[in-house]
This record gives C-alpha cells, structure tokens and sequence, in this order.
C-alpha cells in the first residue's frame, strides 16, 4: 500500500531510545521525517543516519524533527546511537506493523532476488498528521538533500519512484554494449 501525498498518515506508537513512546498523536503540530531503514549499524543504513545526524541542523532549521524506524530492539537502537553519536530518537517496530501502514514493507529485489523486507523509505508528515512527501524507495546518497529541498518547499512533489528489476538492467546494459559494437563494425 501506498501512501499519497495529503493523505492522513498512518497511526502509530512506537517504543523509543528518548524514553517511552512516540505517536502520531504526540507529534500533532509538529512537522517530522520519519524514515524507515532495514537494520541498525549495517552499511547502507549507517550512511543514511549518519546523513541525517550531520544534516540535523539544517532539518531543524526547515521546521522538522527527524525519527528512524526499524524492526531492531532498544538495546540495538541505543548501541547503534551510541556508536555514530545519532542525536534523534529511534524507534522500534518489532512487528513491522508500522512499516508495514506506510507502505516500507513487503517484496523488493535484494542482490538479484526477490525478498520481502522493510523498502527503505521516508515520509514528511506535516503539523496535522498529514502525509506532505513521500521517499521510496531510497537511494541513500543524496537522499537527506532532498529531504531539505522538500522541507523547504523547493521543488515539485516527489512521487514514490518504481524499482527496475535489476535483470532487466543488466538486460538494457548487455543491449547497449551489443548495439555500440555492432556501430562501430560498420
């Protein structure tokens, strides 16, 4: 399922590394990123925190709070914090029910195979609970950019992106290579 832009945002209350729980509810007439990520400390999800913890400034700056989401447990959250100096909460989703309400979970292609798993995705919902944009899947680099040009209101709309399978990117590389060498026999 797929969240669109305007749209109420998911509920939910999740366990959380500043203490107790966060909701949505808590979070009414505050503007926040919350991104949901695979697993804590792993390469990809590293860089992306670590994005997020040296952009935190400018996030704060345009309005916004920033939370991670992914299935790992407090005690995972609070090493993975500790360890990079992450300065935003982190919250557990066990259950992958939450990622699962916004669309950041299910069947994606991972090394050439089809698995089902969290999509990497980030969501900005607005004061009122209100879906404003929507990242997924993400690609790390560059990523936490957009979110600012986002927050910033530069910039249409981001519409969640499809993947192309990785077979049939090798697929359209394997044609190109085939067609230039067939150009350059002439």
């Amino acid at each position: 399922m797929a969240l669109d832009i305007g749209s109420a945002a998911p509920d939910f209350s999740l366990a959380s590394t500043s203490g107790g729980e966060v909701s949505l509810k808590s979070l009414r007439g505050s503007k926040f990123v919350l991104y949901f990520y695979p697993k804590d400390d792993t390469p990809g999800c590293t860089v992306e925190a670590c994005d997020f913890r040296d952009n935190l400034a400018r996030v704060k700056k345009a309005g916004a709070l920033v939370f991670g989401v992914s299935k790992d447990t407090l005690a995972a959250h609070e090493k993975f914090r500790a360890k990079y100096s992450l300065p935003f909460p982190l919250l557990s989703d066990a259950g992958n029910l939450v990622a699962r309400a916004y669309g950041a979970f299910g069947k994606k292609l991972m090394y050439g195979k089809q698995v089902e798993g969290t999509i990497r995705s980030t969501f900005v919902i607005d004061e009122k609970g209100k879906v404003e944009q929507v990242f997924s899947p993400v690609k790390v680099k560059g990523h936490v950019d957009a979110v600012l040009t986002a927050l910033r209101g530069e910039g249409a709309p981001v519409v969640a992106a499809k993947k192309v399978p990785a077979a049939k990117k090798v697929t359209v590389a394997k044609k190109a290579a085939s067609e230039k060498k067939a150009t350059s026999r002439k």
